[in-house]
């Protein structure tokens, strides 16, 4: 139960709220206190003593006082005559309570309701945009490489485009190799195109009425796109660092997944949801949020109780526990031969790498060693380093820090989370093996000690 003492309109409002959930016994003057059903109300004729107070038999869950109703000079203090350990709460200062700052709680509460009405606005600004374009076509690129949370936004955004008579078909650059993420597209028939050459490009950003960038806003950064492409609709999650150039854009960083994005776009959208598509953004969401433990907060939780009711979780298991290639396993085998462990970072470079995608279960699962804060693993595929960085450090930034050392999109990320794509030329490599041993002391230089912020 909870403890009230006072009957002012903050009082009375949050006995309401809390009356509608749990036993309340609300402690005022009778001049002043309201009759609250579900409540119980002790109308005192005067301010007086504790001892002199109806108190319950039981210890509270907590004790709130709005108003200054108790004539001991130490209340807090006798409150813990009665129960040691209740939390004491209250709105003025008083020796030994914890003290609630209205204005603190007034400006959250107007923030986030503010950053709501923000995410409803974008989001039906896109739909306002998708509406006004029936019957035309268009083409939803995802980034290289393209992980379930790129994957499952452009499957709920094509499914969208569909609902509204637009013709949309999904593009990529790279490769889908990461056993995880070809499950999910045999699983649900995914009608995916693979682009390899410029005039390829070209030639769809000529054709189509609408170009979607989905889980990235920045052409040519880890995209196919050239860098002249310029978006009608952009849905990113990413942090923004440079203004955006779009018809209309949704790019909002308190979602920990793109996934989150678009399903809090279809929920505005009133769409009909399929178990399909329901069940890709759900997990869009928990791989993009490592299984909910990173940046996962209120705006996720909302999308993904939304999605639970048509969601499938036998396909999310599926999905989860693909059979592992023989080529991830021979990945496995060279990284942990190679592997070096400098100051709590597990450097890991693997020669002739078969399997792009295999770096990234490498680090995750390299990243559970005792003792180990970060991990870099990387490899060289067509005239490039692949890398891909985890850590459990508060100190740095991963993201940041390659992004700001591999500048025009070459690498980055989250902050526990990030890859990148290097050129050997950058390195002032043509062979293979040298890049690798240059990007392996290169991150030694520029992680050791773990100092960057």
């Amino acid at each position: 139960m909870f403890l009230i003492f006072g009957s002012d309109t903050l009082a009375t409002r949050i006995a309401r709220w809390l009356g509608k959930r749990h036993r309340v016994r609300m402690i005022g003057l009778a001049e002043s206190i309201q009759s609250i059903d579900g409540v119980e109300i002790v109308a005192l004729p005067t301010e007086m003593d504790l001892a002199e107070m109806p108190l319950p038999d039981i210890a509270p869950t907590a004790v709130l006082i709005f108003e200054e109703i108790i004539c001991d000079d130490e209340p807090v203090k006798m409150l813990r005559n009665y129960w040691q350990n209740t939390p004491v709460l209250t709105t003025f200062p008083l020796n030994g309570a914890e003290l609630i700052s209205i204005e603190d709680l007034t400006a959250s509460a107007i923030e986030s309701r503010l950053e709501s009405l923000e995410r409803r606005e974008g989001a039906m600004e896109i739909l306002q945009y998708l509406r006004s374009r029936e019957n035309k076509t268009a083409a939803i690129f995802c980034h290289d490489n393209p992980d379930p949370d790129a994957l499952a936004s452009a499957y709920g955004i094509q499914y969208l485009c569909q609902d509204l008579s637009i013709d949309a078909k999904i593009y990529h650059g790279g490769m889908i190799e990461h056993q995880q993420n070809k499950a999910m597209v045999n699983d649900l028939d995914l009608e995916l195109r693979r682009l390899i050459l410029g005039w390829e490009v070209e030639d769809i950003i000529s054709s189509v009425d609408i170009i979607i960038f989905v889980d990235f806003h920045k052409a040519g950064a880890n995209n196919i796109l050239p860098e002249h492409c310029q978006p009608h609709v952009i849905l990113d999650h990413h942090h923004l660092e440079h203004p955006v150039a779009a018809d209309v854009a949704f790019i909002r960083n308190e979602f920990a997944a793109t996934s989150s994005l678009v399903a809090s776009l279809l929920m505005h959208s009133e769409i009909t949801m399929t178990e399909d598509v329901s069940t890709a953004l759900a997990f869009g969401i928990k791989t993009d949020t490592l299984g909910f433990t990173r940046s996962f907060n209120a705006v996720d939780l909302r999308a993904l109780s939304w999605l639970n009711a048509w969601a499938s979780i036998d396909r999310l298991r599926k999905f989860e526990t693909p059979p592992r290639s023989m080529e991830v396993l021979q990945s496995f085998a060279i990284a942990l031969n190679n592997l070096s462990i400098v100051d709590g970072i597990i450097y890991a470079p693997i020669e002739n790498m078969t399997d792009r995608d295999s770096l990234s279960q490498i680090a995750d699962f390299l990243l559970q060693t005792e003792g180990v804060e970060s991990v870099f693993t990387f490899g060289a595929r067509r005239q490039k380093i692949i890398l891909s960085a985890r850590t459990k450090s508060e100190d740095i930034h991963l993201g940041k820090s390659l992004s700001q050392t591999f500048p025009d999109g070459m690498a980055g990320g989250h902050k526990q989370v990030a890859g990148g794509q290097i050129p050997f030329t950058f390195l002032d490599s043509e062979i293979e093996n040298e890049a690798i041993s240059r990007m392996h002391e290169h991150l030694k230089k520029l992680f050791g000690g773990l100092a960057i912020e």
